[in-house]
């Protein structure tokens, strides 16, 4: 940098008399690089602008969203589709964390590659792998707090992991959740560590590695004549970092544009058909626990990552001779490259595992097809005594002013007459009572934890008792479809990717594969199960929100083909809690795509993205013109900083 004086005027006059501003600029750019700039040096530059980059669009997501369990998806969503370039926020925060952790690796392949972590430079290879640390540090707290299945299995994966660890586990995994459960203690928890302390710490490390990094300098080639003829720092590695950080920012504007961040549907912990992994960071150590099971699963959970990172740590003690050149060092790089290929493979490995494989599961909280036929089982036999005591419970809980029984009562939740003619087992009743929630997430009936054993029975016999006395009571006929309003789920926007494991295992029985063809429906007019990839007009709108909620209705509450006398009539598996209310919201959302509509279409993109991304890349081209206009000036003006 040319560091002549000159005279000062204007705004950097008026800054100069108040802050060492020419002082700081020759700090930062005054720099002698060994063998001069090169490209291979753009990577530690490119590590501090993904991460500058994530601070800031993390800032600008904080003020849409809502960290409690029951509004964290649907603030990130509100965020992602109606709210004016929300979908380039969120989507420059997804990809930018996964881009600050290839870049960031890669620089730490460069560095021990070129033997940049030897004498003197200890102090800054470790505060680059402290970074690299809390980089997964962030990317497991983040996967939490959009409160999706993918980060919910993700935060309970890692909660198990932590729990695995010997002595310690039990602490560490009550540390992460807060309590037995994954739920608003975790969530906070996950909260307060990616925002503040994990950032904190990043920048504080930053700090540390930028100031040792000033301190010794730059390593440069191995070779040592190479390194004879230095150059500068500015302009010519200024400007090789700036056009990275360009082609970064347009590569990531082009993923937010083409392949935006998953949406894998609200969280249910009740969910089984869902696979749980974890973020792509942590695939090793998820692979790794399936080779390390039984008594030695602790040396997955711990022995690996702890092996690793003490590798890494103890790397600049551990090879103290003085050659730098990786053909003089075989056996360092050697063990390097194992070391890499064993994370990569288990990594692989972990994405490509699948499910075992097995029959579908029946659906849940009703009779395995085969006893579908059957006649109901009686109830079983109860004391008059508990059946009384029970029915005192349940009015003196106040459950008639949500729930009928005999045709009186509130409307809010399901008639309870007849309950033991629905399939549902004596535990099943006993964990709804307790908390409801264990079935439905999004339920509004409180739970009942105060209730003793013998109360709950009580109650339970109270309800199983009810098909006998109301029997002979009139049915209520049940309302009209145009009467009822649609479930919680039309309000979610589930994922399409799980909606089709869900269709294949409850409907893809009826409707057929891909939802092409029904089987036949005897008594039907249309003789067939109606198809869902062209699903009748009624139901179709070009507004995702309409079609989900038309298509809603009947998932939940079933429906009947018109015909004399029709074999078969679609079951409400809203109305049975055979599908929780986010499985519905997947199963939508899969339907919708089978139909060419996307459940998450953007509602306000401000600009459309492709057309954002080509004004982007003009504006970046067009600037980079001005710059390297610029840059070939300066190298002019001061051949001194030529290599």
């Amino acid at each position: 940098m040319n560091t002549q004086d000159r005279s000062p005027s204007g705004l950097r006059r008026w800054l100069e008399q108040r802050w060492p501003l020419a002082p700081m600029l020759r700090l930062a750019l005054d720099e002698d690089i060994p063998g001069g700039p090169r490209v291979a040096y753009v990577l530690g530059s490119a590590t501090l602008f993904l991460f500058l980059l994530q601070a800031v669009t993390g800032i600008w997501q904080l003020f849409y969203y809502v960290p409690t369990v029951d509004h964290a998806y649907e603030s990130v969503l509100y965020l992602r589709l109606y709210v004016a370039f929300g979908w380039l926020v969120h989507g420059l925060h997804y990809w930018g964390a996964n881009a600050f952790m290839v870049v960031m690796t890669l620089h730490a392949a460069r560095v021990f590659l070129w033997g940049a972590y030897k004498q003197p430079r200890e102090l800054t290879w470790l505060a680059g792998v402290a970074l690299l640390v809390l980089g997964l540090g962030m990317m497991f707290s983040g996967a939490i707090l959009p409160w999706d299945e993918l980060g919910y299995w993700a935060g309970e994966v890692g909660a198990d992991i932590a729990a695995s660890v010997p002595l310690v586990g039990e602490f560490l995994g009550l540390l992460l959740r807060g309590d037995n459960t994954l739920a608003q203690l975790a969530l906070s928890r996950a909260y307060v560590l990616h925002v503040a302390i994990l950032p904190g710490l990043a920048a504080a490390l930053i700090v540390v590695h930028l100031v040792a990094f000033r301190q010794t300098g730059s390593a440069g080639p191995w070779d040592p004549e190479k390194r004879k003829r230095p150059g500068g720092f500015w302009p010519d590695q200024v400007f090789r970092d700036v056009v990275m950080a360009a082609l970064l920012l347009i590569v990531l504007v082009a993923l937010c544009a083409y392949a935006p961040a998953p949406i894998t549907g609200p969280a249910d912990p009740q969910d089984s058909s869902y696979v749980p992994k974890p973020e792509w960071t942590f695939l090793f150590l998820y692979q790794a626990l399936k080779v390390f099971k039984g008594p030695w699963e602790p040396v997955g959970s711990v022995g690996v990552p702890l092996v690793l990172v003490l590798l890494l740590v103890l790397l600049p003690f551990l090879d103290r001779s003085e050659e730098r050149a990786p053909a003089k060092r075989r056996g360092v790089i050697a063990c390097g490259i194992i070391l890499a290929a064993a994370v990569i493979s288990l990594g692989l490995a972990g994405y490509l595992s699948q499910p075992p494989s097995g029959p579908p599961a029946a659906a849940p909280n009703l009779p395995p097809p085969a006893a579908a036929a059957k006649p109901a089982e009686p109830p079983p036999a109860a004391s008059p005594e508990a059946v009384k005591a029970g029915g005192q419970l349940f009015d003196a809980k106040g459950c008639a002013a949500c729930h009928s029984v005999n045709g009186k009562g509130g409307e809010l939740g399901p008639d309870l007459s007849g309950e033991s003619q629905r399939g549902r087992a004596r535990p099943w009743l006993i964990a709804h009572i307790r908390d409801a929630g264990t079935h439905n997430p999004n339920t509004i009936m409180p739970p009942y934890p105060g209730l003793t054993d013998k109360q709950v029975s009580g109650m339970v016999d109270y309800l199983m008792s009810l098909s006998a006395t109301t029997a002979a009571a009139p049915p209520k006929p049940p309302p009209s479809q145009e009467e009822r309003e649609p479930g919680p789920a039309a309000r979610m926007i589930g994922s399409p990717d799980h909606g089709r494991l869900l269709y294949v295992q409850y409907c893809q029985g009826c409707h057929g594969v891909d939802g092409d063809d029904g089987i036949d429906n005897p008594g039907a007019d249309a003789g067939k199960i109606p198809p869902l990839r062209h699903i009748a007009r009624k139901f179709v709108s070009e507004d995702p929100a309409t079609f989900a909620r038309n298509v809603d209705l009947s998932i939940q509450f079933g429906s009947r083909p018109a015909g004399p006398n029709p074999a078969m009539s679609m079951p409400g598996f809203g109305a049975t809690a055979s599908l929780s209310q986010p499985q519905i919201a997947n199963l939508e959302a899969y339907i919708l795509d089978s139909n060419g509509v996307n459940r998450a279409q953007i509602m306000n993109p401000g600009v459309d993205p492709p057309l954002f991304l080509l004004l982007t890349s003009a504006a970046f081209a067009l600037a980079g013109l001005i710059m390297t206009g610029a840059w070939l000036r300066l190298r002019k003006r001061n051949p001194a900083t030529r290599p």
